[in-house]
């Protein structure tokens, strides 16, 4: 069984989506207004974004962005740091990986973005 549709509530809905389509490839298919968008990638997987208030996940929390190589992960990384994001590098734990969280949302509500290869 493959997970096809996953709705995440998120402070900061634009700074989701910008950071989700810079990062990782996800596509934008439809907004309504700053509340709502509803993004895709390149399996037809959807991820819709919607606007909450004080949004508190456990702090355990992340989402999982599989990626087709190590190199694929290193590149990502390098990216995210060059860009001014604090994440370590990818480390061996439950494939090869590492964590950054998503900018918009604050510390009790961190959207943890997990980038791993499987």
């Amino acid at each position: 069984m493959r997970l096809k549709h996953l709705n995440l509530t998120v402070n900061d809905v634009d700074a989701s989506r910008q950071f989700l389509e810079t990062y990782f490839g996800m596509t934008c298919v439809g907004s309504r207004g700053q509340g709502f968008s509803a993004m895709f990638d390149d399996d037809q997987f959807v991820l819709t974004l919607m606007k909450g208030r004080d949004v508190l996940y456990p702090k355990t929390f992340h989402i999982g962005f599989p990626q087709e190589s190590r190199e694929k992960v290193n590149q990502i990384n390098k990216r995210l740091k060059n860009d001014g994001y604090e994440v370590d590098s990818p480390i061996e734990s439950h494939g090869y990986t590492f964590y950054v969280q998503a900018p918009g949302e604050e510390s009790r509500s961190a959207l943890l973005n997990d980038i791993i290869v499987i």
